[in-house]
């Protein structure tokens, strides 16, 4: 058995999700289904992270096992041809024998894009939460700076979150303004159920004025959901890459 590690980009809008769901169209689903026909044989992906549904990624990681002698360069040609226009296996290449797309995960990098413009281009809506009226970008990266660190997270998960450990050390959180833009990019060495999408929700919050900017080490320190801003759009949220031991 072979182990083949793929790097996949997907537009989320569609699919209800990463994860295999029954009924539901799912981007681990649509991967299995091809690759099985591809291959001749059953595959099961494990994927670097669960997305929700409405998410996209640039950057997934996954891996699984064959007794194919395909090469990867064939794999790539054969799978692409198979997936759909919202789906794109954009590597593929041999992983060791032992290798896990999550257990052996080191960080991820998400991107967070917010459109401040009256109107939204169609081109860049599924990509982008849109917030009319005015924010303070200069409240926001300060705010964002203040994620920096090892912290519970508790106040920006999901409150059905079952995960032991909720602490978590993000080394980048930063806001950049790009035109009628706002970009929130973090990268930790973990993500919580909804963590992203509640601190760009809550820095949304601080740029309107609804919350101070010098409150993310309150709402940190409350390790209370109720504490925190609300979960921001999904279509928003790109997962950019996954890093691995030796990875820059």
């Amino acid at each position: 058995m072979r182990n083949l590690r793929i790097t996949v980009a997907y537009v989320g809008t569609r699919f209800s999700g990463w994860q295999v769901q029954p009924g539901r169209a799912t981007v681990q689903g649509v991967l299995e289904e091809r690759l099985s026909r591809l291959l001749k044989e059953k595959v099961r992906l494990a994927g670097a992270g669960r997305t929700d549904a409405g998410v996209h990624a640039r950057g997934q990681v996954a891996n699984f096992m064959t007794a194919s002698r395909i090469p990867p360069e064939g794999l790539l040609r054969g799978l692409n041809a198979r997936l759909p226009d919202d789906v794109g296996v954009l590597e593929a290449r041999e992983a060791p024998p032992g290798f896990h797309a999550r257990a052996d995960a080191r960080g991820k990098e998400y991107h967070y894009r917010i459109a401040r413009a009256a109107v939204v281009s169609p081109f860049d809506a599924p990509f982008v939460c849109a917030v009319r009226g005015r924010l303070d970008p200069e409240a926001m990266r300060e705010a964002a700076a203040a994620f920096l660190g090892a912290n519970d997270f508790t106040s920006f998960c999901a409150a059905a979150c079952r995960v032991e450990s909720r602490v978590r050390t993000v080394t980048l959180s930063r806001l950049d303004e790009e035109g009628p833009f706002l970009d929130f990019r973090v990268r930790a060495d973990g993500f919580l159920q909804h963590m992203v999408r509640t601190m760009a929700g809550t820095l949304i919050e601080i740029g309107r004025g609804i919350i101070r900017r010098d409150a993310i080490p309150r709402i940190l320190e409350a390790r209370d959901r109720r504490a925190a801003g609300p979960c921001a759009a999904a279509r928003g949220l790109t997962l950019e890459r996954v890093f691995y031991e030796g990875e820059t």
